[in-house]
This record gives structure tokens, sequence and C-alpha cells, in this order.
């Protein structure tokens, strides 16, 4: 058997493990959930109810579905001038300088911090500063949630922006500046246009990731079972609700959280099918 064939065994066993791990997580998921949606049906998407009081057990995902959305699409608005900007900053302004590498670097390094270091810097840094600011009386909340997701797709979605901006060709480049374009028109004519698939692909892996963060959330948004009436409110995502709750869970509060598990894996799988729908238009 030669080298290839052998490559091809390999390779072809391995994605059929993928495809098998991704089958048998669906299947303990929608498993774990039919308790769920037999009790309450698709009420259970739409109701905002959490009562977990033994013999009038109602539950509903509506508080925990739009507290994610809330906190996922405030940190992707405040994160997309910002993390654009540095990309610009890092791949074509400053391309190639000391400053660009030690930036470069710091970008990669905040990038690779854990969640729970974001949330604890939260916890004592940014909410007492918000405290004072008067953004709410404890400073828990969707915007503080919001403000440290922010910060920690930045530097992702940097690093992401930057490589694919420094892949546009130079020679594109240098015949827009020979035609006497300006560093303006050469980055929205030539670097936007060619860059931008993967800069869109790189704000939906990093939307991806706010959508399923967990501790830095459950830190701080302020645990309240209740669907958030604005940005300075109070509520819980879709992860920090099972991260809070699951330990103490049984039966069809249980059956409710794996449920809650199957509405999150499903919005992020139709969030990443939808990028990969505006990729495809862009290219």
């Amino acid at each position: 058997m030669n080298s290839d064939k052998i490559t091809r065994i390999v390779l072809f066993s391995v994605s059929i493990l993928v495809l098998m791990l991704a089958a048998g997580m669906v299947y303990s998921l929608v498993g774990g959930s039919i308790p769920a949606f037999k009790a309450f049906g698709l009420r259970f998407i739409f109701s905002g109810e959490w009562d977990p009081t033994e013999g009038q057990e109602k539950y509903g995902a509506l508080p925990f579905i739009v507290g994610t959305l809330m906190t996922s699409f405030a940190a992707l608005i405040i994160c997309l001038p910002l993390s654009f900007s540095t990309s610009l900053f890092l791949g074509e302004y400053f391309r190639g300088t000391r400053i660009a590498r030690i930036l470069g670097l710091l970008v990669d390094l905040l990038a690779g911090i854990p969640s729970i270091v974001y949330g604890l810097w939260g916890f004592y840094v940014m909410r007492p500063m918000l405290i004072d600011l008067g953004f709410g009386g404890q400073g828990f909340g969707i915007f503080t949630a919001s403000l440290i997701l922010a910060i920690m797709i930045i530097p992702y979605a940097t690093s992401l922006s930057n490589e694919i901006i420094t892949m546009v060709p130079n020679d594109l480049k240098e015949a827009a500046y020979s035609l006497g374009a300006t560093r303006l028109e050469v980055i929205t004519s030539v670097i936007i246009p060619n860059a931008r698939s993967g800069i869109v692909a790189g704000y939906i892996l990093a939307f991806g990731r706010a959508l399923g963060e967990t501790m830095a959330v459950t830190m701080l948004i302020g645990n309240t079972n209740f669907v958030p009436s604005s940005l300075f409110s109070t509520g819980n995502s879709m992860a920090s609700v099972i991260a809070n709750q699951f330990g103490e869970a049984e039966g069809l509060k249980l059956s409710s959280l794996i449920a809650i598990g199957l509405l999150l894996f499903v919005i992020t799988g139709i969030v990443n099918w939808i990028g990969k729908m505006i990729i495809k238009k862009m290219n």
C-alpha cells in the first residue's frame, strides 16, 4: 500500500470521526431536550417565564435568547470600528515597522487570554467605573457584559483582518498609486474590495465566539431570568444560565437547560450559514 493511499485512508477516517462526534453531540442534545419540548411545545422558545417552583414549573428560553443576541450584537458593533482601524494600522499604514510588530504581538497575546481573566478584570475594574459613570446601580447588566465581550473579540477580529489585509497583492496597490490614487483611495478601492470576504469571515468568527462566551458574561450580566428591557438592564445569556444552574438541575429543569443548549447550537449554525451566504455574494 503506497503512502498516498494510506494518507487518503487516514484523512477519510478522521473526517468520519469528526462527523460521528458532531452527530453524537446533536443526538445527546435532542434526546435531552425532548421532555422540555413535550411539556411546553414550541412555546418554550417564545415564553419568557422561568419558574422552578416544584409543582408549577414553567420554563421558557426567550429571556436567554434575547440576552445572548443583545450582548453579542452590541459587542460586535463596538468591535467593528476599533478592530478594523487597528488592522489597517497594522496591515497598511505601518506595515513592517517596529511599532506594528510590537502591537501585532500584543494583539495576538490578548487574543489568547482566557475568558475568566477578562471576566475578573471586568468585575473589579470595568464594573466600578461604570457605577461611577451612572450605568446601573450595581454595574451589572447587558451593557457591561457587551463591553467585556467586545474587548475579548477585538484582538481576535483584528488579528484575522490584519492577515487578510496583508495578503492583498502589492502590485494592485502600486498600480493604483501610479495612477495618482491617495492612500485613502487605495484602501477604499483596492484593499477593501479584495479583502472584504476574508474580513467579513473574521467578524463572523468573532461573533460566533461572542455568542458562546460563558464565564465573562456570567460574572457581569446580572443573571436575572427576565427578558431585558434595554442595554442597561440585567439579564442572562444562554451560556450563562446553563453555567449557573446546570449543576443543581434535575428533571424538567435539566431538560430545559439542555434544550437551551440545543437552541444555542442551532443559532450558532444559522449565523455561520448566513455568514457563508454573505461571503459567497461578495465573491
